[in-house]
């Protein structure tokens, strides 16, 4: 006998859904409320609202931001390496043009200094 895969699907969200929704459920009713002033607060990061002492460095935001990048398009590569063989000489020259195109922001991104660090 044959599953359908949408079934399969259809069947793992609604016991997914059935399990988050089920955990805050028991949560509201079981747990203890006990609002107090300090606890009602705004709080951020570990810091109370208010005037921040410290000043982050933009260019540990910028790194981090162009590490992400790269690292998302590299995951488009997986699912080619898969089927490359398929694909034959068409998969090679998309994915010659795909690198031609991360190496490019690549080079700008090292032009601009956004991987050196001060």
């Amino acid at each position: 006998m044959k599953i359908n895969p949408y079934f399969v699907v259809l069947l793992m969200t609604v016991v997914g859904l059935i399990i988050a929704y089920g955990v805050l459920a028991i949560s509201m009713f079981l747990g203890k409320r006990n609002p107090y002033r300090e606890k009602l607060n705004p709080y951020e990061s570990g810091v109370k609202p208010g005037r921040w002492e410290y000043k982050a460095n933009i260019q540990y935001y910028l790194t981090a931001l162009a590490f992400l990048i790269f690292d998302i398009e590299v995951v488009f590569m997986y699912p080619w390496a898969v089927k490359v063989m398929d694909l034959k000489l068409f998969a090679f020259i998309e994915m010659l043009i795909f690198i031609l195109i991360l190496l490019i922001g690549y080079v700008y991104i090292w032009r601009k200094g956004g991987l050196e660090w001060q």
